[in-house]
This record gives C-alpha cells, structure tokens and sequence, in this order.
C-alpha cells in the first residue's frame, strides 16, 4: 500500500521538530519538512489577527500532501491556507493551541495541562515526541567510550536551557548541581551530563568544571549520547524547563526527578503538567527521598496516531 504523504512545518526548535517529526513517524508517512518564516510584520501579530493568506509566510514549493503536520506559533496560518488551497482532500494537525477557532484544523494534539476542549481535539498526557523504544535500545552502547569504567550505577541529567520563565544562571545551576553531588555522597553513582540544543555553552563549561574527572559530561550536542543515556541509566534527572524531555524520557518507564528552577514568571501551565506527572507516579522532585518506583511506560505518540488513523481511513 502507497504510503500517505506529509509535509510537517515548524519554526525549525527542537522541541516543535520532535513532535511533528515523532506523530509523523507513528502515523508512517513519507513526509518532508519545511521551516516556516514569516513575511515582514506578520511576524509580530498573533494568528488570530492574522489573515489567511499566502502573503503571510514564505512560498513553500511543495504541493503534493495528504497530511499537513503543523506546530507552533508561525505555522497556524500556512497550515490553514495549505489546506483550503489544496486540490484534493488534505487533513491537517496541528500540535499545540493554535489560539483560532479549533475548526480551521482536522485535529489539534494538546497536552492536558493547556485545556483545550473540542470534537477534534485529542488531548495527551505531556507532548509527543520522535523517540521510540527500539531506537533507544538499538544505541544503547553508544556512551561506552565516553563514561568512566567502574562499578557505579548511571544516573543521567538532562539538561535544557533558559525559557521565559527560567532563568540559567550559575547560581540557579549551581543548586542543582550541589543537589546531585550531595545525593552522590550517599548512592555513589556516576553521572552523565548531556545537554540540549538549548544549554548555554558556559553552563556545559561549568558542569564539566563541577564534576570534574569523576563523572561524564558530554560537550556537544548528540542524539546518541541522549538515547544511550537513557538506556543505561537507572535514574533520570531532567531540568524543569522541558516538558518535552520530562516527556521523552517517561517512555523508559524509569524513575524520573524533576530539578526545579524558582520561575521568573507565573509557570502555571508547566507546574500542571509536573503535578499530572506527579500525579501518574512518573516523576519526583529531585531532593526528596531517593526511591525505585515502577510506572506504566508512556508512549502518547502511537496512541494519538492510532486515533488519527482510524479517522482518516474511516
């Protein structure tokens, strides 16, 4: 059977390209991907103030899709006008709150903690995302040559970078970092540090300052490295800032500690979806009781396309 075509838009961050990419995947298309950019002051104004029209963003010289995968901000509005323009029937996702009228799309996918309610709205537990079982026990050995041989357990700490609300500062990294050298004195593990697209290079810098030669910091930005460390490690510590991430690594079904950053601004939103996580037995806050916990491992991503699935070919 000839597969179904996509085209997936987003502003091109990691978190956005995770999630289309990762829906796009469970659902098998055979799918591009375009980076979206806004024409001139459009770039400014919300989409619900925003016209549909091709004027908007920047030509995409594609035409021939059946499925439009869209998330964030910028690609609200080509999305919509994609599939109004489209020659043949064209259902279209959008990943997010769009913040315009819910019917201009096929199916929105949003985690719980936005609200959104509506016949077309699949709601999911965090965000979805590209990350598969398999492909985290495929590179499992990935980090051998890097980490320190000895008989200590893995932990892992994934690391994000600074949003809106948080701020990376030294003295707000410094706390976590104090947090986990203190529980090291008590479980004697061996830590990998492993950073995001986001992380400042003078906070790699500093962790690899901090830790020293007694743990593994990895300098660059490697998928690989992520996976195997999420495959070796018997805990998971992920920076609060990500709720992607926090999300990712909830599909190893492993105990998972949040290390929380004072927000600079009300993060109402993102302390839902810790307190859902919470709620799921999935996470703890780093600095409490060090615990082994099982939880049901979390895979929204083949969930939601399942539904889709069944809707489209209904």
């Amino acid at each position: 059977m000839t597969k179904l075509k996509g085209i997936l838009l987003t502003q091109g961050m990691h978190g956005m390209i995770s999630q289309v990419e990762g829906l796009a995947k469970a659902l098998d298309l055979d799918f591009i991907h375009e980076k979206i950019e806004l024409n001139h002051f459009w770039k400014l104004i919300p989409p619900k103030l925003t016209p549909i029209s091709e004027s908007v963003y920047k030509k995409i010289n594609h035409d021939d899709f059946d499925v439009i995968i869209s998330c964030g901000r910028k690609s609200v509005i080509p999305s919509i006008h994609l599939k109004n323009t489209a020659k043949k029937k064209v259902f279209n996702i959008h990943i997010q709150d769009p913040k315009v009228d819910l019917n201009h799309f096929d199916f929105i996918v949003a985690p719980e903690h936005d609200g959104i309610e509506g016949q077309n709205v699949i709601s999911t537990k965090g965000a979805i995302h590209y990350l598969t079982e398999s492909e985290i026990n495929e590179n499992k050995d990935y980090l051998n040559s890097f980490i320190k041989k000895d008989e200590r357990k893995i932990w892992a700490l994934i690391m994000g970078g600074p949003t809106k609300y948080y701020e990376y500062s030294k003295e707000n990294i410094k706390a976590i970092f104090e947090n986990l050298n203190n529980l090291n004195k008590q479980n004697n593990f061996q830590l990998v540090v492993i950073p995001s697209m986001r992380t400042p290079k003078n906070i790699i810098q500093y962790a690899k300052d901090y830790f020293g030669e007694n743990h593994t910091v990895i300098e660059t930005i490697d998928k690989k490295a992520y996976l195997s460390a999420l495959a070796i490690s018997e805990k998971i510590v992920v920076t609060c800032d990500s709720s992607s991430m926090i999300s990712e690594a909830a599909l190893t079904g492993k105990p998972i500690y949040v290390a929380n950053i004072s927000p600079k601004k009300n993060d109402k939103r993102f302390q839902k979806f810790r307190n859902l996580f919470k709620e799921l037995n999935i996470t703890r806050i780093l600095g409490e009781e060090i615990e082994n916990w099982n939880y049901q491992k979390l895979d929204e991503t083949n969930r939601v396309a399942n539904i889709i699935k069944q809707k489209i070919n209904s």
